[in-house]
């Protein structure tokens, strides 16, 4: 148990991913309220699935959780730097499904519905897939309570 914890936690030391994974945490966190619970002006849970299962996504209601619960509770383990490799990986993927299914037929600009924005959110994950969460983290203090 010990050896999987160190692998899912494992991060590089540096401050460099902290505004990444907070800025980037706060965005998916709130979109992730938005379709969860229909905060911020969202549709909830049931409005979200309505809206995926008419764009193809079925089942509507499993997809909106899936993709809700990624968003809120990623942005979370962002936010704390818990567990960041696992859930930015989880992210990544969230985001390319919504870069392919409902933004690049739009082409690059989001003032036409396209994937720029999710695109920059789809970098910021893969940055912190590979690079972890860093010093000021959840994780890192993990690491250093596995090595004592």
């Amino acid at each position: 148990m010990k050896a999987l914890i160190s692998k899912l936690t494992a991060t590089n030391t540096g401050l460099d991913t902290l505004p990444l994974r907070l800025g980037a945490g706060l965005i998916f966190t709130a979109h992730g309220a938005q379709k969860l619970f229909g905060w911020y002006g969202g549709y909830g849970l049931e409005g979200t699935a309505g809206w995926m299962a008419s764009i193809g996504l079925e089942p509507g209601m499993l997809m909106a959780a899936m993709a809700g619960s990624a968003e809120f509770f990623g942005g979370l383990l962002l936010v704390t730097g818990l567990m960041v490799r696992p859930a930015a990986l989880i992210l990544a993927l969230t985001m390319l499904v919504a870069i392919v299914i409902v933004h690049l037929e739009n082409g690059l600009f989001m003032s036409n519905n396209g994937y720029e924005f999710g695109l920059a959110l789809l970098a910021i994950s893969v940055a912190l897939v590979f690079r972890g969460a860093g010093s000021l983290s959840a994780d890192r203090l993990l690491q250093r309570q596995l090595t004592q």
